[in-house]
């Protein structure tokens, strides 16, 4: 499993950023330097490929592809990063799926993790999932589609993301470009989306029954959480429900929620507003 590493690499307050269902770490570029820049290098940010996406390698198995292979690749990584320079602070941002291997990981007993997690950020996601949103990603999920340019390849994302809210092409274009990657070595070689389209496998198994029982026990993970928790929602997000959201200020952690009008499933952490929320939130002493 791959990561990117900003800041200070001993710096002990560790902070890990994780993406959702078909993205990579890189969508935490901006987040991550506003963070380095904030805490005036002391601290440590690090943003995996989940396996199966960006600079990681691909599974043998696609049913591997799922949020229990997640969380042990996670855990191993937390081990070595404390190997490597001890941690004393650590934090989580997970947007989506991110959120979901954040609430496995917070959710289990502290004892299992270096140190415990202080603070975590959930980005439009909760324990319940709403069935709409699944089949609409299921839609476009592993679709074997090519791209003759960045440009074009950023014009077929922005179609199946305008939930992510309003950017500006230089933004987007900034987002878009490490999730394309060349098809072949070939000068001129078409490109493809930075995904393994075997991922889709698992997902598309999903059920509305198989959903609800899942739901149960992330329900059980989250009221198991002792880390603060802030909770970002997108205020037209089709994934998280406002009903969710309010539920999850009022058991567990009791997450503190702010929402983002004319955003929907997800915020992206680059809007000013955004950054200053997670940022905020996580360097306050």
């Amino acid at each position: 499993m791959a990561y990117w590493q900003w800041g200070n690499p001993a710096a002990s307050h560790v902070v890990v950023c994780v993406h959702g269902l078909s993205r990579q770490g890189r969508d935490f570029d901006t987040l991550a330097a506003q963070l380095v820049e904030k805490a005036q290098g002391n601290i440590r940010v690090i943003c995996p490929d989940v396996v199966g996406r960006g600079e990681s390698d691909w599974l043998a198995d696609p049913m591997g592809y799922q949020i229990p292979t997640y969380a042990g690749d996670m855990m191993a990584l937390l081990g070595q990063l404390h190997a490597h320079a001890a941690m004393i602070e650590l934090d989580w941002v997970g947007t989506s799926m991110g959120g979901l291997i954040g609430m496995v990981i917070c959710g289990q007993s502290a004892s299992k993790l270096p140190v415990p997690v202080r603070r975590l950020v959930l980005n439009d996601v909760g324990p319940a999932i709403e069935w709409a949103s699944i089949v609409r990603i299921g839609t476009y999920l592993g679709a074997p589609v090519t791209f003759d340019s960045v440009q074009q390849g950023a014009d077929a994302m922005w179609a199946i993301s305008k939930g992510f809210g309003p950017h500006t092409p230089e933004q987007w274009l900034a987002l878009s470009r490490p999730m394309l990657q060349p098809v072949n070595s070939a000068p001129g070689s078409k490109l493809r989306l930075h995904y393994d389209p075997a991922l889709a496998a698992p997902f598309k198994q999903a059920t509305q029954a198989s959903t609800l029982q899942g739901e149960k026990a992330l329900w059980q993970l989250y009221d198991n959480i002792s880390a603060q928790t802030l909770l970002l929602r997108g205020a037209d997000s089709d994934l998280l429900s406002s009903a969710t959201a309010h539920a999850m200020g009022k058991r567990g952690p009791h997450a503190h929620l702010v929402e983002f009008a004319g955003v929907g499933h997800a915020p992206t952490l680059v809007a000013a507003d955004q950054l200053a929320a997670v940022s905020s939130f996580l360097l306050k002493h």
